[in-house]
């Protein structure tokens, strides 16, 4: 069998959630309608917290980070899938494909770190809150997310290059509607144990050491919480981390939802309808979560539309 691996030629056929042809336009409407929410919900998030001078604190940076990354993380995979369902094809070129893996991977664990950065926030609000200001001050907290895309990028592209090294047959199909990592890497021809070794190397670096990070940061805080002796300005002190526990139950129950998936079942569609939460759903969801359970997000919201309407409006001059 001829074997390619860095034609430009070769390329891979997406099967996509269904091959059903009458349900492809109402898949192109669902997801359509899904992405533009997601990149105007984020891109409202971006406009509040950059144009209220009330939000230009360090856990409205990070927020204003995670949108923009959420915007990218879902930009890198539904609209190749809109084009191919529009096209009536299912074709991936090689190199297609793996940026597709490069972006995604990159991005997921963009929002993973930026949701860590913003758990360690909330632990130096509530335990050390007098030295807020100092520990957290504009420089350290750039510093942080310059250092995140630094390190993802990173561990992306060695990824990219070890995948590089694989071998794939013309015309392979993936069982899936996007380049997942775990289903390229399924379908090589040749041994692809040094890059799955990697991955579970990078999976602990951008995985598992960011959740202990958040597991601790919530054990510090909660700690800190239970030695107030006010009920009210525990609540209210706890209050705040209510959007982002929110946002980190959905990110990492979703990431559950695909390891499971794929562990107990063999079924494509039930590790795609999973894959569709995490890439899809998770960043819809996230603008809404903070607008609707924060005030200070609502209230910015509230201040941008107020001015909107105010604008006066563009006449002709005869």
């Amino acid at each position: 069998m001829e074997m390619e691996n860095h034609s430009e030629a070769s390329q891979f056929l997406l099967l996509g959630l269904s091959e059903d042809p009458e349900l492809q336009p109402v898949l192109f409407g669902l997801f359509l309608s899904m992405y533009l929410l997601t990149v105007l919900g984020n891109l409202i998030i971006i406009l509040a917290i950059t144009s209220d001078p009330h939000l230009h604190t360090p856990m409205y940076f990070f927020l204003s980070n995670l949108s923009f990354v959420d915007i990218c993380f879902i930009s890198s995979s539904i609209p190749k899938m809109l084009v191919n369902i529009q096209a009536h094809s299912k074709a991936i070129s090689y190199s297609g494909c793996l940026t597709q893996v490069y972006f995604l991977m990159l991005f997921c664990a963009m929002d993973d770190l930026l949701l860590t950065l913003m758990a360690y926030d909330r632990f130096v609000a509530i335990c050390h809150p007098l030295n807020y200001m100092v520990i957290m001050n504009p420089q350290f907290c750039a510093l942080l997310v310059l250092m995140s895309w630094v390190s993802t990028s990173c561990i992306s592209m060695t990824l990219i290059f070890l995948m590089m090294q694989a071998t794939f047959s013309i015309g392979t199909e993936i069982p899936h509607f996007f380049c997942e990592l775990a289903q390229v890497l399924k379908v090589a021809s040749s041994d692809t144990f040094i890059t799955s070794i990697f991955v579970y190397v990078a999976t602990a670096l951008l995985g598992v050491f960011p959740v202990t990070g958040i597991l601790f940061s919530y054990f510090q805080i909660v700690s800190s919480l239970m030695r107030m002796s006010s009920t009210p300005n525990r609540y209210k002190a706890f209050s705040t981390c209510g959007s982002h526990l929110c946002m980190v139950f959905l990110f990492y129950g979703a990431g559950l939802g695909v390891y499971v998936s794929s562990a107990m079942t063999q079924s494509s569609q039930s590790k795609m309808m999973a894959s569709v939460m995490y890439t899809v759903v998770t960043p819809m969801l996230n603008p809404f979560i903070y607008s609707l359970r924060n005030k200070d997000v609502k209230g910015a919201l509230g201040r941008l539309l107020s001015r909107a309407t105010s604008c006066p409006s563009w006449s002709t001059v005869l």
